[in-house]
């Protein structure tokens, strides 16, 4: 009792000191958020230790001066006792007392219903009363601002009669949201200006540990408070009759429950997530919370927090909300347990709408048609590339998430899937784009000429740089950069199909870019004059031979077929040009 009475003397004198005026010259300083330590750790915080019944509205099922009499005036200070004077500011000397009207039969009902405005974990309730101690009182509370509502404490001297409740019980562990019912203020004295304080958590056994224990947290919890008076206390005299009776039990003298004070003290619940509480754009008293949470109580998490589940704060942990790691490419997220469980309890968040090009719970590797571009951060917009397939050497339009190798068909290769691999050479078929190249002997290929002996006597293979000059451009008919394709062998002759990319020079009709064929004698072939692999480009100057049988080019120990070097773009461009301006005299 001494330590109730002693916080709400420290309560009073909070309150009073609100009333003194600050000096608007002192420095003020921006004082440390208690929700983070000195390194900006979050710990736990919780708001001021308040009463907080006061300056709050009462609603009184009965009030003595409606309508008014001669003892009670709302018109007349002297003799008005409304139902704010149960919460405003009391002093010792100057004790406001709120009255019900007068009770002229027992027992009759009188309740008093306080909104806290939001949720309060209360630690105690007290009532100072001016008038004599009513016999019966019952302390309820709510959770759900007054929907439904469930005893906190019972007091009368006949508990089981009145509230069907044995005067002294145990609490256990199993029954701590239990109310209790006592008898302890059946005595007469002092007639007015006794003391009902009710502790919420005195005698229950898991106080100690309060952290730890949702049944205590809930039980603390309430947004209003009732108080039921219930039987006004009638004085016996010596002989056993009640003063205030009759013979035919009508109250000979007037009663009434009178209350000067009432006080809930608390702290606002914010599940230790919030230093204050302050109101907000409608007025309404919420939590400033911190931690990354939200909500009247800071009783979830704030959006895209939904790394872990909520939880509330401990001494030993803050247990704030986490961001989900979504690798910059997403805005929303979810918490899945069952992830929660599988990572130790570390990460349960799931990234919702992958951008940029990427997917998975992170949004931590490139969504199908793209591949990671590992010189560039994962975090990074751009860090997913298109595949970028070939439409016709690649198998399929997915490619690798990692290297971006796209799945070639058989003969093809590069990163794309753009070019026959080695041993193929290119076809006309989308379905086998490049086909293997058969082995071929050059000199098994000579039938009727066999390969001279000697083939430098015959020809001079091409060997080493050869340097393109206007003499030898002008002496030929045609100067073109070939790319060849594949080869097959007609008679004595060597067949290759060929691609002509570009014409430099070009006095026949016949030669044109696309597909043409050149035809080799396989003598010139075995002995290696002019030297030719397949799906290599060269440049081939030579002269035209009109032969019905063998439409297309023709080169032979004679010409020159040499692998292409792109330096000599620019050299054959010139030459080109100065033939057009009269440079070459034919042969």
């Amino acid at each position: 009792m001494e330590v109730l009475q002693l916080l709400r003397l420290l309560l009073t004198t909070t309150m009073l000191g609100l009333s003194q005026t600050v000096n608007p010259f002192v420095a003020q300083q921006t004082p440390p958020d208690p929700c983070y330590d000195e390194s900006g750790t979050p710990r736990r915080c919780i708001p001021e230790f308040v009463n907080a019944a006061f300056g709050k509205e009462v609603q009184a099922s009965s009030t003595c001066g409606k309508p008014p009499t001669r003892h009670c005036n709302a018109s007349d200070p002297r003799r008005a006792h409304p139902p704010a004077y149960l919460t405003d500011l009391n002093t010792a000397s100057n004790m406001t007392c709120w009255r019900s009207e007068t009770l002229h039969h027992s027992p009759q009902n009188v309740t008093l219903t306080l909104s806290l405005g939001k949720k309060f974990e209360v630690v105690y309730v007290s009532l100072q009363f001016c008038s004599p101690r009513p016999e019966s009182t019952a302390i309820l509370k709510s959770m759900d601002y007054g929907k439904t509502w469930v005893p906190y404490q019972y007091y009368s001297s006949q508990c089981r009669k009145i509230y069907g409740k044995p005067s002294k019980a145990t609490v256990t562990k199993q029954n701590e949201q239990e109310a209790l019912c006592t008898d302890g203020l059946t005595d007469l004295y002092p007639l007015t200006g006794g003391l009902i304080a009710f502790s919420t958590l005195d005698g229950r056994p898991s106080a100690q540990d309060f952290d730890s224990s949702p049944v205590l947290q809930d039980w603390v919890t309430a947004t209003d408070i009732r108080v039921v008076f219930s039987r006004p206390h009638l004085f016996r005299d010596l002989g056993g009759r009640d003063t205030g009776e009759e013979e035919g039990g009508t109250s000979s003298t007037p009663y009434y429950y009178a209350v000067g004070e009432l006080q809930v003290g608390g702290r606002c619940k914010c599940n230790g997530h919030a230093a204050r509480c302050v109101k907000d754009k409608e007025q309404k008293l919420v939590c400033d919370c911190k931690h990354n949470t939200e909500g009247p109580e800071c009783d979830r998490c704030k959006p895209f927090h939904y790394d872990r589940p909520w939880q509330r704060a401990s001494a030993r942990e803050a247990n704030e909300c986490l961001a989900c790691n979504c690798n910059l490419h997403a805005r929303r997220c979810r918490f899945n347990m069952e992830l929660y469980k599988l990572s130790g309890r570390k990460s349960g968040g799931v990234c919702l709408n992958c951008r940029h090009n990427t997917a998975g719970r992170h949004c931590h590797y490139c969504k199908e048609g793209f591949y990671r571009d590992l010189s560039k951060s994962i975090t990074d917009r751009k860090a997913c590339k298109a595949c970028d397939c070939h439409p016709v050497g690649a198998a399929g339009k997915t490619c690798n998430q990692t290297t971006g190798q796209c799945p070639c068909k058989d003969g093809v290769t590069g990163l794309t899937c753009n070019r026959c691999a080695k041993g193929y050479q290119q076809s006309r078929s989308p379905v086998a784009p490049c086909i293997k190249i058969p082995a071929i002997n050059p000199t098994s290929l000579v039938t009727s000429t066999e390969a001279p002996a000697d083939c430098d006597s015959y020809c001079k293979p091409a060997k080493g740089n050869y340097k393109i000059n206007m003499k030898k451009y002008c002496k030929k008919d045609y100067v073109v950069q070939v790319n060849i394709l594949e080869m097959e062998t007609v008679a004595n002759w060597a067949k290759f199909t060929i691609n002509i990319l570009s014409v430099y020079k070009c006095r026949d009709e016949r030669v044109k870019r696309g597909d043409n064929f050149l035809w080799i004698h396989l003598k010139d072939l075995s002995c290696k004059c002019p030297k030719i692999q397949i799906s290599k480009k060269y440049l081939v100057m030579g002269i035209s031979e009109n032969s019905t049988d063998r439409p297309g080019l023709m080169a032979d120990k004679n010409s020159l077929v040499i692998q292409w070097r792109d330096a000599w773009t620019r050299r054959l461009r010139k030459l080109q040009r100065r033939e057009k301006k009269g440079k070459c005299v034919k042969p």
